[in-house]
Parts: C-alpha cells; sequence; structure tokens
C-alpha cells in the first residue's frame, strides 16, 4: 500500500483527515463541503480483485448522534461487509466454521450537518480525536465477529488511495482460533485447534465530500498447516482434505497469505 513510517508528520497530516467512528456499525464524521439529504451512498470496491469476494452484509443507519453547542449532529453510516468466498467455504466444509478470518469491509460515513456548519468553536481537532479512537476499536470488533481475536496495532503510517487521497493507515495482527474435527481414513476424527496468527489493515480517508473507511484481514500462515499439526504423522492434511470436500477446498485453504495481503492491501485503496 505504500504505507510511510509513522512520524510527527504523519500524526499532523492524520488530524486533518476525517476518520470513521461507530456504535455498533461503523461510523463517523463527513461532509466538509456541505451535507446531503436522503440515504448515504453505498460504498464502492472499484478493484476488480473484489470478484472472489462475497457481499455478508449491508447496513446502514446512525452511528451516534452528539450535540454541539446548539447543534445537533447525526453520524450516518453505510458499510458493506465482504468475506473470502474460497475460504470461507473451505472452512464451512472441513470444519463448520461459521466465520472466516480472510475478510474485509468497506464504509461511507456522513456528519449531518456537515462538520464546516458546526458552531465555530468546535474545533475540527477535537471531534477528529473522538472518532479517529472509535475507528481503531470498531475495527477491532468487526474482526472479533469474524473470529480474530487480540487485534492489535503494530504500525501506523499514510497512503495514498487511488482517488488521490491521503488516508491514514494501520496495520494490526491479532489470532484467529480454529476449533473442529476431521475424520480420519480409519473411522477416527482428530481434533484441528490452534491459534492463527492474522494481520490486518484499516485505512480511513476523506473524498472532499465523505469519509470512507476500508479494512480487512487474513491469516499470516496457510491454514493447511494447522490442518497438518493436528492430524497424525501418517496423514497428509491436503490429501485428507481433498477426501473429505476435494481438491478446490484444499487448495483454498493452502493459499499463500501474501495473496491475501495483496488483496487487502489492493482493495483497501480502491474504496470510493
Amino acid at each position: 500500500m505504500g504505507n510511510d513510517s509513522a512520524s510527527g508528520a504523519s500524526r499532523t497530516t492524520r488530524r486533518r483527515l476525517l476518520a470513521g467512528g461507530a456504535t455498533v456499525a461503523l461510523g463517523g464524521l463527513a461532509g466538509c463541503l456541505g451535507g446531503r439529504d436522503g440515504p448515504v451512498p453505498s460504498p464502492t470496491v472499484t478493484s476488480d480483485r473484489i470478484d472472489d469476494w462475497r457481499l455478508t452484509d449491508d447496513s446502514q443507519g446512525t452511528a451516534f448522534e452528539e450535540s454541539y453547542g446548539p447543534v445537533s449532529a447525526r453520524a450516518l453510516e453505510r458499510t458493506r461487509t465482504y468475506e473470502y468466498a474460497p475460504v470461507a467455504d473451505a472452512l464451512d466444509e472441513t470444519v463448520g466454521a461459521s466465520a472466516s478470518p480472510v475478510t474485509f469491509s468497506a464504509t461511507r460515513i456522513d456528519l449531518r450537518p456537515a462538520v464546516d456548519r458546526l458552531p465555530g468553536e468546535v474545533g475540527r481537532d477535537r471531534v477528529m480525536d473522538r472518532v479517529e479512537a472509535a475507528a481503531t476499536e470498531v475495527f477491532r470488533a468487526q474482526l472479533r465477529d469474524r473470529g480474530v481475536e487480540d487485534a492489535r496495532i503494530a504500525d501506523e503510517g499514510i497512503s495514498t488511495v487511488r482517488s488521490g487521497n491521503t488516508a491514514t493507515v494501520w496495520r494490526l495482527t491479532g489470532e484467529y482460533a480454529l476449533d473442529g474435527a476431521v475424520p480420519l481414513p480409519d473411522g477416527s476424527t482428530a481434533n484441528v485447534d490452534g491459534r492463527v496468527d492474522t494481520g490486518a489493515r484499516l485505512g480511513v480517508w476523506h473524498d472532499g465530500t465523505d469519509a470512507l473507511v476500508a479494512g480487512g484481514a487474513y491469516p499470516t500462515e496457510p491454514l493447511i498447516e494447522v490442518f497438518d499439526e493436528a492430524l497424525p504423522d501418517a496423514v497428509d492434511a491436503e490429501t485428507a482434505v481433498t477426501e473429505l470436500a476435494d481438491g478446490e477446498t484444499a487448495a483454498a485453504l493452502a493459499t499463500d497469505p501474501a495473496t491475501f495481503d495483496e488483496d487487502v492491501s489492493q482493495l483497501l485503496i480502491s474504496v470510493a
């Protein structure tokens, strides 16, 4: 994603951007150039890499409402959440997992009235500090919903997205708990459980009208390795998964994590 290392300059840049915050769904601050009426438009993922990802949720609502002097501001949001279909299906077919760690979400957020219509004594930094912290916390909550626990910020920087805007970006780490059982050729079963290291990326920027928030997560080791460690030495994990499901399922679980990282990075910067 072309991240620069975090520094005083990047923190200053971050304060110039509009970050995201939320309650249940991700919401935040937007509309610096004027508000709009009606529903918040859906965020669009413009990269064709999204073709392998399945939309799992499309939500909208009021993220929060807060008074600034005599003005009551509402933060409206529209969020689309995706999962990488091959891995989600593979985990479901093998261990019955209901959540996949390979996930991505995009949110468009709109503050009404717009920031430039709030009382003059309301500093942008004051509002920014509030919603920026909320953005990372809500992203952690989204990851927990997908089975990714203990997400921590590992790095912070800036990046240029495809629209030409500058985004504040964070890299996070966490763990995905895999828990299930796989039948063996002798009729017994082997428990497949373990914690898989995960990586995640989150970006926040302003496009001149709205704030956009995008991020995703992925395992940093092939999931098939967890199967391999759980199965008896005499049983090859890819062979066992192929017999249990099919070759495509085994291939999905053996995907190189660098592929997911590249997907998430390219999807993130393509959101508009």
